[in-house]
């Protein structure tokens, strides 16, 4: 499958806790191309008091990684986002600095803690609906009240949020419980994106084009294609 993407990960050097270098970040670049990787959205973590790496010095150190890049791999296209970590003044920054979106545009991946409840989850997903954005859950599969009760997945999806897990949830890297979650998901058709949420080659690795593969096998060319490129497109529509 050509033109596949990898909407969630952390390659940028020296900004969270992924790649720490531009070697480490051209490594799992590497990685990505081998997968059958053309487009990757960078999405570095903002998360109060963990991490707050400025969105300058972020910008700076993409800037350096597309330079790179484009010596190695020029056919491959590297975009800007965020994974960013629900707090309660998240809808004034947003609206402030598109930065802290998807490519700039309504689309925020939205992260939250193992602490979180259904209704904290179901409170902030709601305040980024309501003020135009539209949060894209990230690897749902590890929220409890989300894979402990699937009619939750249902219920964000009908009220406008988008659902995100990672490739290796599904092919079951992360274990069993995660991994029939995550197919169950798929079967149902609550998934619309798969990310690698890559920080490294070793434990965090990317698994795109493998679980690319899977899903077209098990779930058919459409559903891969939807989830692994149609659906990412979205972020980066205007940029193109």
């Amino acid at each position: 499958m050509n033109g596949l993407y990898d909407m969630h990960c952390h390659i940028i050097p020296g900004v969270d806790d992924g790649a720490r270098t531009l070697r480490d970040s051209m490594e799992i670049l590497r990685d990505e191309r081998a997968q059958g990787v053309e487009n990757i959205i960078l999405t570095p973590h903002f998360r109060m008091n963990m991490f707050e790496t400025s969105r300058d010095v972020v910008e700076k150190n993409y800037r350096a990684l597309v330079e790179q890049a484009g010596k190695e791999f020029p056919e491959m296209k590297l975009y800007l986002g965020c994974e960013f970590h629900s707090n309660h003044d998240m809808t004034d920054m947003l609206r402030t600095d598109p930065r802290y979106r998807m490519c700039g545009t309504r689309y925020v991946l939205l992260e939250f803690s193992s602490a979180h409840d259904t209704g904290y989850i179901r409170n902030r997903s709601y305040t980024l609906i309501s003020s135009g954005f539209t949060p894209v859950i990230a690897h749902c599969e590890r929220y409890s009240p989300v894979y402990r009760h699937i009619d939750f997945a249902e219920e964000l999806c009908d009220m406008g949020a988008m659902l995100q897990v990672n490739a290796a949830s599904v092919l079951g890297m992360d274990g069993f419980g995660m991994k029939m979650f995550c197919r169950k998901m798929l079967k149902r058709g609550l998934v619309s994106f798969i990310g690698s949420d890559a920080h490294n080659t070793s434990d965090r690795s990317t698994h795109i084009g493998e679980c690319a593969d899977f899903v077209e096998k098990k779930y058919g060319s459409h559903t891969a294609r939807r989830i692994f490129i149609h659906n990412p497109q979205m972020f980066t529509a205007d940029q193109l």
